[in-house]
């Protein structure tokens, strides 16, 4: 029979032990969900190049992409890969020149000179007739994965100044949102299935033999899911 008094000592001992063990895996569970900054202000510590000869480079607290002549499609890609995840960041893009944000995608045949290619959330000036800012459009992969009767051009994207995204990826789902204003809602796309996990890239794209033309990007936040 457990006598009255070392019961009561063991129950005290239990949950002390509990109240210790606790904030270890209460810290644990909120740190996973915490943003972390993709770009440390400084360099470009974490990225990768890959594709086309355009420059990147660490600039008052931004990356930027300058255009190169002949070059093709250049991208800035995170070393690390990503799932679940809710991206958020600011975007300034010359009026002549196309850019976008990759995000879970890949290089033919996993090697870093292989071809770039998967899901990308479009970056463009509106201009005079609105454009396809916020849109998914499949890179090097069969082209658009938002459905067509869905590409309404917008003038959410505001020409010459900073614009604020905001990427939702969970699952098989992705939303996007510019200047708070939501932009695209894609569910189940079949070709957006083949992309479940992969590398953020940032997207030069490529001009021929005009420009040079700079796209720059900065406060680039992430939250894992």
């Amino acid at each position: 029979m457990n006598h009255p008094i070392m019961k009561k000592h063991s129950i005290k001992a239990v949950c002390l032990a509990i109240s210790m063990v606790s904030p270890a895996f209460s810290n644990h569970h909120k740190e996973t969900k915490e943003w972390t900054d993709l770009f440390n202000g400084k360099n470009l510590s974490g990225f990768s190049q890959k594709n086309g000869t355009a420059t990147f480079e660490a600039k008052a607290g931004s990356i930027v992409g300058t255009t190169a002549k002949g070059s093709p499609n250049s991208f800035l890609c995170t070393n690390k890969l990503y799932g679940d995840f809710e991206l958020i960041f600011e975007v300034k893009v010359h009026n002549n020149l196309n850019s976008g944000v990759m995000i879970r995608s890949q290089t033919k045949g996993n090697t870093p000179e292989g071809r770039v290619n998967g899901p990308q959330v479009e970056i463009e000036a509106s201009g005079a007739k609105g454009a396809e800012s916020g849109y998914i459009y499949g890179e090097a992969c069969g082209g658009w994965m938002t459905p067509k009767n869905l590409l309404k051009p917008h003038k959410h994207f505001k020409d010459g100044e900073w614009n604020k995204y905001r990427i939702l990826a969970k699952g098989p789902r992705i939303q996007v949102w510019i200047n708070s204003v939501q932009i695209s809602d894609l569910t189940d796309a079949p070709k957006y299935k083949a992309y479940p996990k992969g590398f953020i890239g940032l997207q030069v794209h490529g001009v021929g033999n005009r420009g040079p033309f700079d796209v720059a990007w900065k406060n680039l936040k992430i939250r894992e899911l």
